[in-house]
């Protein structure tokens, strides 16, 4: 049971349903996408669009999207709510994994059969097959588990780059964050256990916290409170642990503003999402005599103002080897069809700040 509760953040992958490669001799391709031509709300504006694709020419790929996650940014981007407006009609998803299936006669760095990742934004993942330029793609190891591949250009680095960006950490250093259970917040869990920094997480309180909690500990935090226990914990005016010198928050209002409160001086806060909806409130005796600051973060514009940086690279070639040694897992999720897509965007738009696991479409039954 309660591992329908770990995650703030509902994430589902979309698996492709055409099995075969013997297309991959043939003039054209077959190809069904989840197309949208206005904005609004996914089970409303979303359709599946079937289309076909001639071969690939000069540097481009031809791939099958094995896996593709829905995430939050994806339903906003749907609905008009977020920074990226898409030109119509548009196909939805913005992560996956998926295999080559034949290349243009100009590709050099990419051969059939390899999984690859998406290197570049906004390139419309949900679809059994597309065309994408050799240098928007990114080959990924087929060691890796397809959910951990589909998944890993948006919270795993959202978390990494939040973790060395903002303060120079070093090992028993401490880190609090609020959204704990989230995907993010499971990732900065396990990087801060790889890293060997002290990671508290707090989370909404609920009927199998006690399960949550020991998931999370699984998972590398070093301890885990409820919005309710962090409030009188001694945690850290005791010493148990050392005052943080980052906090990172993704709810808001009153979660963020007690999180901030058990910063150490000169502390940093970094904001990259608002559950709550609610304003991130900073206190003047912080501000003031602690010398507290906030910062804000979004991966989409860190990923265009470094797109062909060594940083980007070490990223993931760091990631990618802690998931080849078993050191950092994908989100708790589920399969689910990919026909079913209207009832999986339904569910990513239902949870409650504690509800929701990551469900991720399977197009291979």
């Amino acid at each position: 049971m309660f591992l329908a509760n770990l995650c703030q953040h509902t994430r589902y992958v979309l698996r492709s349903p055409i099995k075969s490669l013997e297309f991959a001799r043939s003039m054209s391709v077959m190809v069904k996408s989840l197309k949208y031509a206005k904005h609004g709300e996914p089970a409303e504006v979303m359709e599946i669009v079937e289309d076909q694709l001639q071969q690939p020419k000069d540097n481009e790929v031809l791939v099958k999207v094995l896996a593709a996650p829905i995430n939050p940014a994806d339903i906003n981007t749907i609905q008009g709510k977020y920074p990226v407006k898409p030109k119509f009609p548009a196909v939805g998803g913005n992560e996956c994994v998926a295999e080559v299936v034949s290349v243009g006669k100009k590709v050099s760095k990419l051969s059939t059969g390899q999984h690859v990742i998406p290197f570049a934004t906004g390139l419309g993942t949900w679809t059994s097959h597309a065309i994408f330029a050799e240098e928007q793609l990114m080959p990924v190891s087929s060691k890796i588990g397809l959910a951990e591949a589909a998944t890993l250009t948006v919270n795993p680095c959202t978390a990494y780059r939040m973790l060395k960006d903002f303060v120079a950490l070093s090992p028993d250093d401490c880190v609090i964050q609020n959204g704990a259970n989230s995907a993010v917040g499971q990732a900065v869990h396990q990087l801060c256990k790889a890293w060997n920094i002290k990671s508290v997480g707090i989370v909404r309180d609920r009927p199998d916290i006690g399960p949550l909690k020991n998931y999370l500990k699984s998972l590398g935090a070093t301890e885990v409170l409820t919005e309710e226990e962090i409030r009188s914990s001694p945690l850290f005016k005791e010493k148990h642990l050392p005052r943080p010198r980052l906090a990172l928050n993704c709810v808001g209002g009153k979660s963020a503003t007690e999180v901030s409160r058990h910063l150490a001086d000169k502390g940093v806060m970094v904001t990259y999402g608002g559950m709550s909806r609610e304003p991130v409130v900073a206190s003047t005796a912080a501000l003031i005599f602690k010398d507290i600051a906030f910062r804000g973060f979004w991966m989409t514009r860190w990923t265009k103002e470094n797109f062909d940086s060594p940083q980007r690279t070490q990223m993931f070639n760091e990631l990618c080897g802690m998931i080849e040694e078993g050191k950092f897992v994908a989100p708790v999720h589920e399969m689910v069809p990919f026909e079913q897509f209207k009832e999986a965007m339904a569910a990513a738009l239902n949870f409650k700040g504690f509800t929701g696991k990551k469900f991720i479409l399977d197009m291979q039954n």
